[in-house]
């Protein structure tokens, strides 16, 4: 009888491996499966216990595997393990830094800070719970630091969305202060599986609101995002970029929509970013200004100027400033006849008789022609 169990065992544990192997055959090239489809495959077929799935998680996870949720983003255990292996290999160094020597960057001092803090067992976490419950203020701050390196392995993931690294875990661990005063020990699960849902929200919202020149609303930042994600997954399965409709197909919206949604995607640039090796040139030296005089054109109107102040000299004063002011030669703003009249306390009528004459005398072909050639 007992041999008969043992075999079973010994089946159940090859049979376990040849799943494993097939998962990572199949997601090889893809370099990601989703956890639900990886509960389906293996985990429900097999009814795996808890350890039996971190042991899955962490085959998977070795091939270069990664597992993530229906978003695209990693799951909470799939984070939760990454925590240990970011003690072990990253925060090596810094923790082990002696403690008289200068570090210079700063995210080097801080990991080299948290490096120090020893992670916490699942009863350790239960004690402090229970403290933190009967109103313990240093419990919080010992619970909080324990899981600190649980933060940077969160927003590790976020760089390179807008963001510096230091100000993404800085704002993470404000979601961890949230996790601690709200987690419930009573429910089984350990924190840093609750954590990772406040520090991930926390980073996300504050990506949403900070990393853009021009602030997008949340949900539409999410909306961008899931664009994104489809954009990629087309993009791997047609072996091209996808066009709008083929978007908006994958999406179930208009493709109108989806072209408003991409030009709200778009990230604004700075004129003065530098261009070339030397950093002696900007972007804004490149871009054509269509409201710019051609040279041509300013050359043109400066000599039109000219020649037509050495006519108007030719009139008498009166004649030469009626026609400035009706005409607006000097601020751009044409008068009315009752407007000039009272400039020069006479009627209208006679404003009218003097910009007859002055424009007779200007058409004369000695005065004329001076001008007529700027007509062409």
């Amino acid at each position: 009888m007992a041999a008969k169990k043992k075999e079973e065992k010994s089946f159940s544990k090859v049979d376990f491996d040849k799943a494993v192997k097939g998962i990572i055959k199949e997601f090889k090239k893809d370099k990601q499966i989703k956890e639900v489809d990886l509960q389906k495959a293996v985990v429900k077929p097999m009814a795996l216990n808890a350890d039996q799935i971190d042991d899955l998680y962490d085959k998977v996870e070795s091939a270069g595997i990664s597992i993530v949720d229906d978003k695209g983003e990693p799951t909470a255990r799939a984070l939760e393990n990454k925590k240990t292996k970011l003690s072990e290999k990253e925060l090596k160094q810094a923790a082990d830094a002696p403690t008289g020597m200068k570090i210079n960057d700063p995210v080097r001092m801080y990991l080299k800070e948290i490096g120090r803090v020893s992670l916490l067992t699942g009863p350790e976490e239960v004690a402090l719970a229970e403290r933190i419950e009967a109103g313990d203020e240093s419990a919080k701050q010992e619970l909080a630091e324990a899981n600190l390196r649980l933060v940077v392995s969160i927003a590790k993931r976020y760089v390179g969305r807008g963001m510096q690294f230091l100000d993404l875990i800085q704002e993470g661990n404000m979601g961890l202060m949230k996790a601690v005063e709200k987690f419930d020990y009573r429910k089984g699960f350990k924190f840093s599986t609750y954590a990772t849902w406040w520090i991930r929200q926390a980073i996300t919202r504050a990506i949403a609101d900070q990393a853009r020149t021009i602030r997008i609303p949340v949900h539409m930042v999410e909306t961008i995002n899931k664009l994104i994600r489809i954009q990629r997954n087309l993009l791997q399965d047609l072996g091209r970029e996808p066009t709008p409709e083929e978007i908006g197909a994958e999406m179930d919206v208009p493709t109108e929509k989806v072209r408003d949604i991409l030009k709200i995607a778009q990230e604004p640039v700075s004129l003065e970013t530098p261009i070339g090796e030397e950093d002696d040139s900007h972007l804004g030296d490149f871009i054509e200004d269509n409201e710019a005089v051609s040279p041509a054109d300013s050359a043109a109107y400066q000599m039109l100027k000219e020649q037509l102040e050495s006519v108007l000299d030719t009139l008498t004063d009166r004649e030469e400033n009626v026609l400035r002011l009706r005409f607006g030669l000097e601020d751009g703003r044409t008068r009315t006849l009752e407007e000039v009249g009272k400039v020069f306390g006479v009627t209208r009528e006679r404003i009218r008789q003097i910009e007859a004459k002055a424009l007779r005398k200007l058409r004369h072909p000695s005065r004329s022609k001076q001008l007529r050639d700027f007509l062409d």
